[in-house]
């Protein structure tokens, strides 16, 4: 089914049309760029002609006037147009937008592209937690931005699977479980006194913290007696007993297989709650501990595999017995692939996850990796040194770099123990939105249960929608209280919104949007009212939104679309009466272009993986 073409398409095509026929210049329909018009002029969307004055020879205000004629003449859904300096303001006709919403009115997919077998399959890493901590904040923009990344390439016609990678192997994974055979006594979640340990993965976490504390007490102990602080952490004994606990899980030790399972296995169940509580989910899991093997199988291939274009061998062997490429000639460094020991590193275990995806779905056409903007070096190096293993499908796989959570106290650090835990923050998120809510007086004839349900939505939803709305690539700061705010650029008063609409349509006795057509559009059309016309136009943006999300991999897009929709439709409902219109055709037509807006909404929030109540 295809999308319904938008009358900002027709006008790209005769704008580069006008410019063809008036100055003797090809311009592609797609370089043409509107604005949105300022509210003090009339007009629905705006042409800046200050680019195409070199060809003109013109004026700003004549130039805009002669494309303006043009494009009045030649479209019969530019209904007037006027200018201000070089800004051509186009008047879409009342008559487009009425039948352009008629077409939408009853189609819930008029914004989306089917997914068929021809789809592309595209492949959304997201997540890759390690088994030696709980989740945090910053995993938290990784979950909710991977996931709604899949949602809207889902929205966009493609066949996604999503995948995570566990990291649950490495001294860091090791270092937990030294330090919980040393001091742990036996705790268990099921045993633990601590009420937050019992869940698994802040058991795990704690023991990481444990670790670093004694780590820290040996160094200085060594520092007092006259050790050098670099040869002290280098030499400590801690240290030197987690990495032969590392070479020995290597080695297949059933006593350090057998107590890596039951720690993962805590912390797996801590993950799946978490994983719950945000409604983040995956297709395919993969595990660094069977991966890594397959980045050795690799090694040995690229010490016999020769670069095209250097002639060399694509990897080489140092004297220490270390496996390494040499990046220096494309201006990044000698990177190590196999320690002297023969121990892998993370590139290891990427290059071979990442050849053996494309194995197991030879029909992939693109990979993306949603990983912070700290390892985009890391990307820059695996992405070449596929490519110079000849794999062609190395220009399909992509970085989905975002910036970095930031407090208002400054950064995170997990081996203090100073994190902003991810079940902690969604519990406060919760807990606000309770106390907001009932402060508010908005849970009245509410089910207890149905109300803590409430609460949760909009506490989710207003973490999810704080966190998305900023463009990925930016760092952010995160504040609790600015996100849950009823006014503002938030998720709850999103959600505020599209409850309003709901309770609108459940005053309405009998009514369907599908049937519920004016007898007389052109009548319609020629009389709407200004608020009306803008929520039309907002809505035929959505398939572009969505187009442009998916593009850009940014649901910051989506967010605040849905924001701007939410505040033109509050403003609509302020200044317009929709059940107290006495004109039956005008009042169905305000009821459905109301049950539209909340459709969209709706579809809107679900892309960003948010749910809307349908009362608040």
């Amino acid at each position: 089914m295809n999308l319904i073409c938008n009358v900002d398409e027709l006008l790209r095509v005769k704008v580069a049309e006008a410019l063809k026929v008036l100055y003797n210049v090809q311009v592609e329909p797609g370089s043409i760029v509107f604005g949105k018009t300022n509210p003090e002029f009339e007009g629905d969307f705006t042409f800046v002609v200050f680019p195409y004055l070199k060809v003109s020879k013109k004026s700003p205000e004549v130039t805009a006037g002669q494309i303006g004629d043009f494009l009045k003449a030649n479209i019969s859904e530019v209904e007037n147009f006027n200018v201000v300096k070089g800004f051509l303001n186009l008047v879409v006709s009342g008559n487009y937008w009425i039948d352009y919403f008629y077409k939408i009115a009853g189609r819930r997919d008029y914004a989306y592209t089917p997914i068929t077998e021809s789809s592309p399959t595209v492949m959304v890493e997201y997540s890759s937690p390690n088994t030696n901590k709980p989740l945090h904040l910053g995993h938290i923009r990784n979950n909710l931005l991977g996931y709604s990344v899949t949602e809207i390439l889902k929205a966009n016609g493609n066949n996604v699977i999503k995948t995570n990678l566990v990291n649950d192997r490495g001294i860091h994974i090791c270092k937990s479980m030294l330090a919980w055979q040393k001091w742990g006594n036996g705790e268990t979640p099921e045993s633990t006194l601590d009420d937050v340990c019992k869940k698994g993965d802040h058991l795990v976490g704690k023991y990481y913290v444990e670790f670093d504390k004694h780590l820290k007490k040996e160094i200085e102990t060594k520092v007092k007696n006259n050790w050098e602080r670099e040869d002290a952490a280098a030499k400590s004994e801690l240290m030197l007993e987690a990495q032969e606990m590392l070479n020995r899980w290597e080695k297949g030790d059933k006593e350090v297989v057998a107590l890596w399972n039951k720690m993962n296995d805590w912390v797996y169940s801590g993950f799946k709650e978490t994983y719950s509580m945000l409604g983040v989910n995956f297709d395919k899991t993969y595990y660094e501990s069977k991966t890594y093997l397959l980045g050795k199988e690799l090694v040995e291939f690229g010490l016999n595999k020769v670069d095209a274009v250097s002639g060399e061998k694509v990897f080489f062997k140092k004297e220490d017995g270390s496996v390494r490429i040499d990046l220096t000639p494309e201006g990044l460094d000698e990177k190590v692939l196999l320690r002297s020991d023969g121990t892998s590193v993370y590139m290891t275990q990427d290059l071979g996850t990442a050849v053996e995806r494309f194995k197991e779905f030879p029909k992939l056409k693109r990979l993306i990796y949603t990983v912070g903007n700290e390892q985009e070096y890391h990307f820059r190096v695996l992405f070449l040194i596929l490519k110079k293993l000849g794999f062609k499908w190395a220009e399909d796989c992509f970085h989905l770099s975002y910036g970095m959570v930031e407090l208002p106290d400054g950064k995170m650090k997990s081996r203090e123990g100073t994190v902003v835990d991810a079940d902690e923050l969604i519990k406060l998120m919760v807990d606000t939105a309770r106390e907001m809510t009932l402060a508010l007086g908005k849970t009245e004839g509410l089910e207890k249960e149905e109300a803590e349900q409430l609460y949760k939505l909009i506490g989710l939803g207003a973490l999810k929608y704080f966190i998305l709305k900023v463009d990925p690539k930016k760092t952010m700061l995160f504040n609790p209280e600015e996100s849950i705010d009823l006014h503002g650029n938030t998720g709850p008063l999103i959600q505020y919104t599209y409850a309003r609409s709901r309770s609108i349509l459940r005053n309405v006795i009998s009514w369907d949007i599908e049937n519920c057509t004016p007898s007389d559009l052109r009548q319609l059309g020629e009389n709407m009212d200004k608020k009306s016309r803008e929520l039309i136009r907002l809505l035929s943006e959505f398939p572009k939104i969505i187009r442009d999300a998916g593009k850009d991999y940014n649901p910051g897009l989506i967010a605040n679309y849905v924001y701007e929709l939410s505040k033109e439709f509050n403003q609509f409902y302020h200044d317009t009466p929709i059940l107290k219109e006495k004109q039956s055709d005008l009042r169905n037509f305000r009821l459905s272009l109301t049950y539209k807006v909340a459709e969209v909404i709706k579809s809107g929030m679900l892309l960003l993986g948010i749910d809307v109540p349908e009362k608040m």
